[in-house]
């Protein structure tokens, strides 16, 4: 008596498919996981530069609060300056009068420093545009050859 299972069977015809899921659900299925994986990376970029913003935010807030104590003290100063230079013989009004001269010459200097260093980086992009336009002209004329 011959035993004959039909799943071990060799069966004349084409052989049965291996691959359960086509090449193109495969294909499907990849693409979704891709755009899953980037959505998940720009809402992880979302929260951390939402987060930096935060930081950035309360660490604005602090300067501030800062500047604004050191223009208090700055006033202090001022204040106290113009009573010693009282004291030593000089008017009130001109002993304020000097220290408002030296707060003004010292607010010069610095408006002055600070312009040529915004001049200066006004004419960094004018620099760059022109490099750039000569790296393209060299990669042109590197293809051309």
């Amino acid at each position: 008596m011959t035993y004959s299972d039909p799943h071990h069977d060799a069966a004349p015809g084409p052989a049965p498919r291996v691959d359960s899921k086509s090449t193109a659900s495969l294909l499907s299925e990849a693409l979704n996981h891709v755009s899953g994986l980037v959505r998940k990376e720009v809402d992880l970029a979302r929260a951390e530069t939402s987060r930096a913003v935060s930081r950035a935010g309360m660490g604005i807030a602090l300067l501030v609060g800062a500047v604004i104590l050191s223009l208090t003290a700055l006033d202090v100063l001022a204040a106290a300056f113009v009573a010693w230079l009282a004291e030593t013989g000089l008017g009130a009004g001109l002993s304020a009068l000097i220290v408002a001269v030296v707060i003004l010459v010292i607010a010069a200097i610095l408006a002055k420093v600070g312009l040529n260093r915004i001049k200066a980086v006004s004419n960094a992009p004018k620099r760059s545009a022109e490099s750039l336009r000569k790296d393209a002209a060299a990669v042109k004329g590197a293809l051309n050859d």
